[in-house]
């Protein structure tokens, strides 16, 4: 070998170079095994087939607080072990050495002499003789304190991540009831029933829906739904719903309260966290032993109507804009008889819009009409709870979805 090719690169850190031209530096690369073996960085032991430790280097026995005379020949190597590792070892440990001839990474805990606990990873390999017949374990033992420290130290993290999450969770789940009614009201001679699911629970979500008392046999209701989640849409929503409540005292025709709530939205409809909402409202009007339901929409899903005898239909409201973006809205308008037996379902897009499979089709307004018409003759909260099972066979609902029901009984 040239001379060239056994000097160092002249590109070398200094402080690589400078080793090379001290005469004691060829003497530690070539340090003796034992030395190695005795102060490695790791602990180092070899045992019997039955356990008994035969070597053990000075790492280990520093980590312990042991002397090599008070294990070698006398201490197994699950005598080192606290008593969770202890059962560990016989129930998993062993078996699993003794089947692969090599167990790496267990995470186990040693004693030490003070009697505290040293967390350690621990690679095992069985060692053969020259005929192949299995001799001695060697066991290669890691300190684990730090990480230890470290996944505690996650842990706890988490926990309290976990605990934030749920006092979300709480706080998301109290302004939601907040913004829906305690209790339906009950029109005479009808049964009423309702149903919200959240899609997430750490998020308010802008659905909303009510049935309160006009006065001389009249009934208001309304179902609606605010663009957008969180804080932003559940202060419109409580803006919509008491809007709506006081405009329908004040004027119950129908296109005028959506008028009302119009006016409210669009006041600051050039703001930055503008909203604006689709609704229906509507006035029962009690009529001998029936209902007579006018209704105005804004941009919203039309009613699903079930009649006595099972027949099922949209009452349309197309042409209705979107409350909220207009300075002069267009409502649609219509009228429903309801007579004994009929229920009127109203619902927010939440419901048609889910999928049924993951990544699937929508479910669309279609599949909603057909599989309300298959439960045949209903009452109101028959619907909501065919709804309510609908919703828990969806592989993914992404939107809240509101439900209300009312179904005249004629009594």
């Amino acid at each position: 070998m040239s001379e060239s090719a056994r000097r160092p690169p002249d590109n070398l850190p200094a402080t690589l170079r400078r080793p090379a031209q001290d005469a004691t530096f060829p003497a530690l690369l070539e340090d003796d095994i034992g030395d190695l073996y005795d102060n490695a960085p790791c602990g180092f032991l070899s045992t019997l087939l039955d356990g008994t430790i035969a070597k053990v280097n000075a790492t280990l026995l520093d980590w312990l607080g042991h002397s090599r005379d008070d294990l070698v020949g006398r201490r197994r190597f699950i005598d080192l072990l606290a008593p969770g590792s202890r059962l560990y070892h016989e129930t998993h440990y062993a078996p699993l050495l003794r089947m692969q001839a090599k167990v790496s990474g267990i995470a186990l805990e040693m004693l030490t002499t003070d009697g505290t606990t040293l967390p350690v990873l621990v690679t095992s390999v069985i060692k053969a003789g020259g005929t192949g017949e299995p001799m001695l374990i060697r066991i290669t033992v890691f300190d684990a304190r730090e990480r230890r420290a470290y996944e505690q130290e996650l842990l706890r993290a988490r926990q309290s991540a976990d605990r934030d999450r749920e006092r979300l969770r709480l706080l998301v789940a109290g302004l939601q009831r907040s913004l829906l009614p305690a209790t339906l009201a009950v029109p005479p001679g009808m049964a009423t029933s309702a149903l919200y699911h959240m899609a997430s629970p750490d998020e308010v979500g802008g659905d909303f829906y009510d049935l309160f008392p006009l006065g001389r046999d009249r009934w208001g209701f309304f179902l609606g739904d605010v663009r957008g989640k969180g804080i932003g849409a559940a202060a419109v929503t409580a803006a919509a719903r008491y809007t709506l409540r006081a405009a329908a005292v004040y004027d119950p025709e129908p296109a005028a309260v959506l008028a009302n709530l119009n006016a409210v939205l669009y006041q600051d409809y050039r703001a930055l966290g503008h909203r604006h909402c689709t609704v229906i409202f509507g006035v029962l009007e009690r009529d001998g032993r029936g209902y007579t339901a006018s209704i105005a929409a804004g941009g919203h899903p039309p009613a699903l109507l079930v009649r006595a005898n099972g027949a099922t239909g949209y009452q349309t409201t197309d042409g209705g804009t979107l409350i909220g973006i207009l300075s002069e809205p267009r409502v649609a308008t219509r009228t429903i008889r309801l007579e004994p037996g009929d229920t009127l379902i109203l619902y927010s897009d939440g419901l048609t819009e889910a999928r049924t499979a993951p990544y699937g089709e929508r479910f669309g307004d279609d599949a909603l009409r057909d599989f309300v018409e298959s439960q045949g003759p209903t009452d109101a909260a028959a619907a909501v709870s065919a709804l309510t099972d609908l919703l828990a066979d969806m592989a993914d609902v992404e939107d809240d979805v509101a439900v209300m029901a009312f179904s005249v009984s004629g009594d």
